[in-house]
């Protein structure tokens, strides 16, 4: 049997009660006056007003389920696929044909919304593209991804194939699984970007892989991410390096470590990277789930959690809603270990004073989960050129370097230093020296993400047990 890469209905489900115009925003003037006064006095610049966000009724979210079961899977997650629009076969052999056809554009992105940097350098996106391109950038907030697919699901069984309401999607994993099982993907068209050639695919296996699944052009990295945890040194010595002494850690310091709420991707992650440590046989993720015995793998999760919840922020009765929620109470201290999928964050907090000067971060002994962020575009999108304009933009040096900034967003690169100018290694270059910031040797652990499949299966089996808290 081959596993069924549709949307875990957990995630599904929760897109109806969670997916909202805007994320409200932690009120941290307070903390924030409090750090400033251990830096120079400096102002940090306002973020831009957000664009709106395209709302999406729950009993949308409920037909594209119900279709979810008649579309099917194309063929195995391994093949790659046909062409799902025309647009796939008259792609222009010049790029300067794809951005005269991009000026003057809309560009619908559909991209989380729940970090103030990250929508804030979405605005910047969409600034430059305006200046280039013409192009009018929005930025579609979502709080689950899988909304997005439930929307490509639902236009699809409508028999919309070139009017869709999504143009590009900031995506990974299951959702890009999903999506390119059920032939919702346009493309291949990665490979046709100037700038994709800079990740150096072809000695970057990552690149071109997504949770084990090879990519074939239907999706172009723009991001990496790896779990990073963080912690305050003048609460912590001595921070636990595996999950034995976290569990130990945890029971010696209740209430000072929480993991967000699953189906939250923090959240999940943080399952996941227990599965990995917990596994037997780590090798069987790398594989589809229903390929093993499903309950007998997860059992030591399950009875790992079981003995930490009592020790969590809360006795683990109530779970923080997201990273940025984890990030709010380290910095009010409520928290005193925590954890990020950017390795960056901690340091970039820190320079804006969300969190005291004393945090720290690492990594685990045995390596933590990383992988790479894509943005893919829909078979029946409306602005395929617009798309692709903006997603080679995405993978350009100075896109990258503005990115990987700490007062911007701190997102590491996925290009090689090897194929650019001195200039451009330099912008890529972090020039700062914060004690909060790992040197990128100390990501060189990184564990690959497991089989799609094992995200429905972990999520599914939590919300079984815990999802009443």
């Amino acid at each position: 049997m081959l596993p069924d890469a549709r949307p875990s209905p957990a995630r599904l489900s929760a897109s109806c009660t969670t997916l909202q115009n805007s994320f409200a925003t932690t009120d941290c003037t307070r903390r924030q006056r409090t750090y400033r006064t251990l830096y120079r006095n400096q102002d940090r610049k306002a973020h831009m007003p957000q664009p709106p966000c395209l709302s999406l009724p729950c009993r949308c979210l409920a037909g594209a389920l119900v279709l979810a079961g008649k579309v099917g899977l194309a063929g195995t997650l391994g093949l790659a696929l046909t062409a799902t629009s025309a647009m796939a076969d008259t792609l222009p052999n010049d790029w300067a044909d794809v951005e005269h056809q991009a000026q003057g554009q809309s560009l619908y992105w559909n991209a989380w919304g729940g970090d103030s940097n990250v929508n804030a350098y979405i605005d910047w996106v969409g600034d430059q593209l305006e200046q280039r391109w013409d192009i009018e950038l929005v930025h579609v907030k979502l709080d689950d991804t899988a909304a997005a697919v439930s929307r490509v699901l639902a236009e699809k069984s409508a028999g919309n194939d070139d009017r869709g309401a999504i143009d590009l999607i900031w995506i990974n994993g299951e959702n890009f699984a999903a999506m390119k099982a059920n032939d919702l993907l346009f493309g291949p068209w990665a490979e046709h970007l100037p700038n994709f050639a800079l990740t150096n695919p072809s000695q970057q296996a990552e690149m071109t892989t997504d949770f084990t699944i090879p990519t074939e052009g239907y999706e172009s990295p723009w991001g990496k991410a790896q779990l990073t945890f963080y912690y305050d040194s003048q609460r912590v010595e001595n921070p636990p390096r595996d999950l034995t002494e976290l569990l130990a850690w945890a029971e010696q310091n209740p209430g000072r470590f929480a993991y967000p709420l699953v189906p939250d991707f923090h959240g999940s992650t943080f399952l996941k990277q227990a599965l990995i440590e917990l596994s037997e046989d780590p090798e069987v993720l790398q594989q589809p789930a229903e390929e093993a015995d499903i309950e007998t793998v997860t059992a030591p999760l399950w009875a790992y959690l079981d003995q930490l919840h009592p020790w969590l922020w809360r006795q683990g009765q109530h779970f923080p809603s997201s990273g940025p929620e984890l990030k709010s109470l380290m910095g009010d201290g409520e928290l005193w270990l925590a954890f990020t999928f950017n390795p960056a964050e901690p340091a970039a907090a820190v320079a804006s004073y969300q969190l005291p000067p004393s945090t720290r971060s690492y990594v685990l002994d045995n390596g933590t989960i990383g992988n790479v962020h894509f943005v893919a575009i829909p078979f029946n999108a409306s602005h395929k050129a617009a798309a692709m304009v903006a997603a080679n933009f995405l993978l350009s040096p100075e896109a990258q370097a503005y990115k990987q900034r700490l007062d911007v967003w701190g997102d590491p690169s996925v290009l090689d230093l090897d194929l650019l100018s001195e200039q451009q290694r330099l912008a890529l270059t972090p020039a700062d020296e914060s004690p909060a910031r790992l040197p990128a040797e100390a990501l060189s652990r990184t564990l690959p993400e497991p089989h799609p499949s094992w995200m429905e299966a972990v999520e599914k089996g939590w919300l079984e047990r815990y999802g009443s808290h």
